[in-house]
């Protein structure tokens, strides 16, 4: 299975983050965690540095567009196949740098591609 990247982890069970590690791995799926306090979701730790990483298929955002460009050169340098901006994180500028660089992006709810099996 695919292996996704999640930024902005979270340990708190309210938060979508937090849903989609859960739900993503229920699915099959392998998920590295990346946030700013450390902690686990199901024990799959959450990292607060900006680990080295590969075949990272998707990228699926869970930060405030204000604090991304922190993570764009990070992201970019892990040439994953797509980037997920989920409600809340859209982004036209790093958007259209990732899509620059040949990576596919999506304006859309990670949950919401899983319900419907399109992930």
């Amino acid at each position: 299975m695919q292996k996704t990247l999640i930024i902005g982890a979270t340990t708190n069970p309210e938060r979508m983050a937090f849903k989609a590690a859960q739900r993503l791995r229920k699915n099959g799926h392998e998920v590295v965690l990346i946030g700013n306090k450390s902690g686990e979701i199901d024990g799959n730790p959450i990292h607060t540095g900006k680990i080295v990483l590969n075949d990272i298929d998707t990228v699926t955002l869970y930060i405030n567009p204000k604090i991304q460009p922190d993570y764009y050169d990070y992201i970019l340098a892990l040439h994953p196949r797509r980037i997920i901006f989920n409600p809340g994180t859209e982004n036209s500028v790093f958007k259209k740098l990732a899509e620059d660089e040949g990576i596919e992006t999506e304006n859309a709810c990670t949950l919401v591609l899983l319900s419907l099996k399109e992930y």
